[in-house]
């Protein structure tokens, strides 16, 4: 019995397992995009983190927004479904619009920024600014595959950094 439940443990498991996070980019009615520092390792992205188990994407969106920038939104709709093959992470990208609160820094935020689109190419990596281009394109939501560092197919329509 002891042998068999050792080989249990050591077989690996037939599917991957993959983590779901979720983002919202904030649309401001002049086209700037909310973003934040992350106090974890610098970098400038859309306000997110990873979905609780027992929550709704939406309400995941309405949750990390908040907690990282004390603002509160109305979650739109989906406009992208991104996966990291080196991390296996699933996130899911949302476009949203204010709705109250006022823009504080959290444990989580060492910045919080309305960034004009070219902008968001100059600060963000390519795999974020490429959420937030696809959050501001109209159309069916965009389905991409990337590494961690660049997309299996380049997305055109993202500013450049220069």
């Amino acid at each position: 019995m002891l042998m068999y439940m050792s080989n249990i443990r050591q077989e690996k498991p037939s599917t991957p397992l993959h983590s779901v996070s979720v983002a919202g980019v904030v649309v401001r009615e002049d086209g700037r995009v909310l973003a934040i520092r992350r106090a974890d390792n610098g970098t400038w992205e859309p306000p997110g983190g990873v979905l609780e188990l027992a929550e709704a994407p939406e309400d995941g969106v309405w949750r990390e927004v908040y907690e990282e920038t004390g603002l509160k939104v109305r979650v739109e709709r989906l406009t992208g479904v991104y996966k990291n093959t080196s991390r296996g992470i699933v996130a899911l990208v949302f476009r949203c619009r204010t709705e109250g609160g006022c823009e504080q820094l959290s444990a989580e935020s060492t910045a919080v920024e309305w960034l004009t689109p070219a902008e968001v190419g100059a600060r963000m990596a390519e795999v974020y600014a490429v959420r937030v281009a696809d959050a501001l394109l109209d159309g069916a939501p965009q389905v991409r595959t990337h590494d961690g560092r660049a997309f299996a197919q380049r997305a055109e329509h993202i500013a450049k950094k220069g």
